[in-house]
């Protein structure tokens, strides 16, 4: 199955539809409850729920998720209420329309329990309707709307972002060890349509780290990464040079990026990670390993973005 570890845990909706085709006599049957086999749709909303929660049994690479809400609509076929959905063809036939809304908190989407639980109440409805209609059809099934995860991450990318990366590393700047971390957010960024125009090393230097990090201001570098000298050594500098510059602390970030970190490995605790702006530039500093740098940014990116926007007055 597909590695999702890496994934934020957001809340994640889907709705989808299908239709059974049946004769006006079925409808007729089913508005007067004289089906053969009893009520019609509370049966085949209890299938439905079924059908969501064996998903994962029945599609090989889906992965079990909490399903955190899910209920159905059934309607008759009405021009009223479908012609954004059918095309003429559809609404001049008789039958049902089947509307599957479903929640889900976690690290993938909900879409797929979604479809399975529609299609599998359409399957419910078939058998139900057999025995007194010969002209059952099952078809237009699809997803309607997906939210949360990748399509929410794509309102983030709406712009690009400029960026600068600071590696904050004694040994690094020395020569005497190569920089991973810094290259690797910088593929990262550039990964989320940020255009990164500054890379540098440093040493584990106050004075150094600050100065640079005023000049990027001065440019209007909206967002500024360090890496490195997040720790509890006795020269990891990089967290207080900048929590004395930073005009307005962003907390939320690095809860989100320890909280992230801590499911993964119990050391995220060990972590001084700080954020906050200066001006209209958000500074936020990520650990030195490569490891911890990379989950960091998983954990934040790409909403983090969104910073700039409130920053600039756009609120949320």
């Amino acid at each position: 199955m597909r590695d999702i570890s890496h994934k934020q845990i957001t809340l994640r909706t889907a709705r989808a539809v299908a239709i059974i085709f049946c004769s006006e006599k079925s409808i007729e049957l089913i508005r007067s409850n004289e089906l053969p086999k009893g009520n019609l749709f509370d049966v085949a909303r209890a299938a439905g729920f079924l059908g969501a929660k064996l998903t994962p049994q029945l599609l090989p690479h889906c992965h079990p998720v909490t399903i955190d809400g899910m209920d159905f609509t059934f309607n008759f076929i009405n021009r009223d209420l479908h012609s954004e959905l059918f095309n003429e063809d559809i609404l001049n036939r008789k039958g049902i329309v089947i509307l599957g809304e479903a929640k889900s908190i976690g690290r993938t989407g909900i879409e797929m329990e979604t479809l399975t639980a529609v299609s599998v109440a359409a399957l419910e409805i078939y058998d139900m309707l057999k025995p007194v209609d010969t002209q059952l059809e099952i078809g237009n099934i699809r997803l309607l709307e997906k939210k949360g995860g990748k399509s929410d991450r794509n309102r983030h990318l709406e712009y690009t972002p400029t960026c600068a990366v600071l590696v904050c590393s004694d040994s690094t700047a020395k020569g005497e060890r190569e920089d991973k971390s810094g290259l690797q957010i910088t593929e990262m960024l550039e990964n989320v349509n940020a255009s990164v125009l500054h890379y540098k090393i440093l040493p584990d230097d106050k004075d150094a780290i600050q100065k640079q990090i005023r000049e990027w201001v001065a440019d209007d570098i909206q967002f500024i990464f360090t890496t490195g000298g997040t720790g509890l050594g006795p020269r990891d500098n990089t967290v207080s040079a900048v929590k004395e510059i930073i005009e307005r602390e962003a907390d939320g970030i690095t809860e989100a990026m320890r909280g992230f970190g801590q499911m993964r490995t119990p050391l995220a605790m060990m972590s001084r990670s700080v954020a906050g702006a200066i001006g209209k530039t958000m500074i936020i500093t990520l650990p030195g390993s490569p490891k911890g740098a990379r989950e960091s940014l998983e954990a934040i990116l790409p909403g983090v973005f969104h910073a700039r926007k409130m920053m600039d007055g756009g609120g949320h």
